[in-house]
């Protein structure tokens, strides 16, 4: 028989905290698509946004078909950390500089009802996921005393009072600690404000999804890599979704919810990728304060906490992001440990250590809504750090829109909006940062095959030859595939702490077997040798 593909349950070689109560043989199986359909709306993607799109459309009576490339939950939502926040990374003061005060009142409002959301679905469907409210503290990532801990409170003073003019019940609070911080280092003084929210994301998704599966105007189907999404007809009445193995869906709207589209360019190039790093690690239960918790390092580190056991919690710390594909794992997890420990001093042992990525827009906005250039095909993607409840704001955004109800979310996501003048010279450095990544056909990861280290891989590159991405498995066997990736021809780099290949131009990722795992690449990264052929095909068919 042959064996199942890691990345057929999860976009990384490293296992996400989320399987210590919820193992991936625990999630319901769906076979792949083996006709053609026809359907009001195709959903692409079995994450959050794609399940959320789902549930709010099948309520309202209209047919649902998912298409999902692997295997439920695989991508992203399987890995955050599970925050549910109204807090933008930019910042309100910041997000407001860039889309008027009105824009951040819609952030707020927005993310706000993805937050209740969530707690209004657990508590209709009986979903035991660890829904609570809790506070959200900012603190800086400076000591007190340090230079730069002052000039971080003048900051959340501002930011403060930006909050409360948006309607967040927000305060600084001078000398304010966190319950169980017994470490020496002292970052106390913080932001603090209610209404934030915590879940079990894979608890929350599957207990939606067992619902979705009982309706009769909803179907899903795995193992069905979608190619292409095209409007057609003279007024572009219906739209054709054509998947790897040849199949169409024909439906009258279609929804790409891939964390980014699967398109060339377009709101492809209005985004930054990133990779950010997560631990979970055990704490005694209850000896530190619930809250979600993130200092004002740039990349900034996040905390939350979640079941372990009946003695312990895991406390739940990210961090240390870095573009895709641009920079090794080296020393970020040790990092993040180092932290914790430093502060939290019961700290036991870490049983996690995963990483997932990050979708920025220029203009700290998502995209969400009909695609540019289409009427009836929807995107939603630029989670920027908050995709959990871009995910759950998209399903009611989506399903107004394609309900023909107006929804005043989409002046702030509309994906047609133009960049705003003060955008272009970020967009235009973003451009020529993303083009140097190009630089990768004149490197060579390795010189020679007997270079590489068993469970590794690296990029030979012959001067003469077309580079390849060779991997070779824990038996010293080795494979080879193209290193071009399909998307737009960037060399694909070597990612030591997932077991992938990881496109530095636009953030696309492959398994060690090749499996495409990551958009905007469509398809898998093509074998260049028998072997690596086999282990594809095996991989993705078992």
């Amino acid at each position: 028989m042959a064996t199942k593909s890691h990345f057929l349950d999860t976009s990384g070689g490293a296992d996400p905290v989320w399987i210590h109560t919820e193992p991936y043989s625990k999630r319901p199986q769906y076979k792949p698509i083996t006709e053609d359909i026809k359907t009001d709306v195709c959903v692409i993607g079995s994450g959050i946004a794609g399940i959320s799109v789902s549930y709010e459309l099948v309520q309202r009576g209209v047919k649902v078909v998912m298409l999902e490339a692997r295997d439920i939950l695989s991508g992203e939502s399987g890995r955050t950390s599970g925050h549910l926040s109204s807090g933008i990374d930019s910042g309100f003061v910041e997000l407001a500089n860039k889309r008027g005060q009105d824009g951040a009142q819609l952030a707020v409002d927005s993310h706000t009802y993805a937050i209740n959301r969530v707690g209004e679905i657990s508590k209709e469907l009986g979903i035991d996921c660890e829904y609570r409210q809790l506070p959200g503290y900012d603190i800086s990532q400076y000591e007190r005393g340090q230079d730069g801990h002052e000039d971080d409170v003048k900051d959340f003073k501002e930011e403060v009072k930006k909050m409360n003019e948006l309607g967040i019940k927000a305060s600084y609070q001078e000398g304010f600690a966190i319950r169980g911080w017994d470490g020496k280092v002292d970052q106390r003084d913080a932001v603090t404000y209610p209404g934030q929210a915590t879940f079990h994301p894979t608890k929350y998704l599957l207990g939606v999804l067992k619902w979705l599966t009982k309706q009769p105007n909803f179907q899903c189907y795995t193992r069905s890599r979608v190619m292409s999404v095209e409007e057609k007809g003279l007024l572009s009445k219906e739209v054709k979704v054509t998947t790897e193995s040849g199949h169409t869906i024909t439906c009258v709207n279609a929804v790409e919810a891939t964390c980014v589209p699967l398109q060339k360019l377009s709101v492809v190039a209005e985004l930054e990728y990133f990779r950010t790093y997560c631990i979970a690690i055990r704490v005694p239960k209850g000896s530190i304060e619930d809250c979600l918790l993130y200092d004002s390092k740039d990349p900034y580190h996040y905390v939350r906490f979640t079941a372990c056991d009946d003695k312990d919690d895991y406390l739940i710390i990210g961090g240390n992001d870095h573009k895709v594909g641009q920079e090794p794992e080296d020393g970020r997890y040790a990092e993040l440990e180092s932290w914790v420990r430093d502060r939290f001093t019961q700290a036991g042992s870490v049983d996690y250590k995963w990483s997932g990525q990050i979708f920025e827009p220029v203009d700290y906005s998502a995209f969400i809504g009909k695609n540019q250039g289409q009427s009836h095909i929807y995107i939603c993607t630029g989670d920027f750090g908050n995709g959990l409840t871009h995910g759950v704001l998209a399903g009611k955004l989506i399903a107004d829109e394609i309900m023909g109800l107006e929804n005043e979310w989409s002046k702030l996501y509309n994906p047609k909006r133009i960049p705003a003048p003060s955008k272009v010279p970020g967009m235009i450095a973003h451009d020529v940062q993303i083009n140097t990544q190009y630089k990768r056909f004149l490197q060579s990861d390795i010189k020679d095959i007997e270079d590489l280290v068993p469970g590794t891989g690296g990029v030979l590159n012959p001067s003469t030859k077309t580079p390849m991405a060779v991997y070779k498995d824990g038996d010293g066997k080795v494979f080879k595939f193209s290193a071009l990736c399909p998307h737009m021809k960037g060399v694909v780099c070597w990612n030591g702490a997932e077991k992938s290949w990881d496109c530095p131009v636009h953030g696309s990722r492959f398994g060690h077997d090749g499996v495409g795992i990551m958009g905007p690449a469509k398809g898998n990264l093509p074998p260049a040798d028998e072997a690596a052929e086999a282990l594809l095909k095996q991989g993705s068919a078992a």
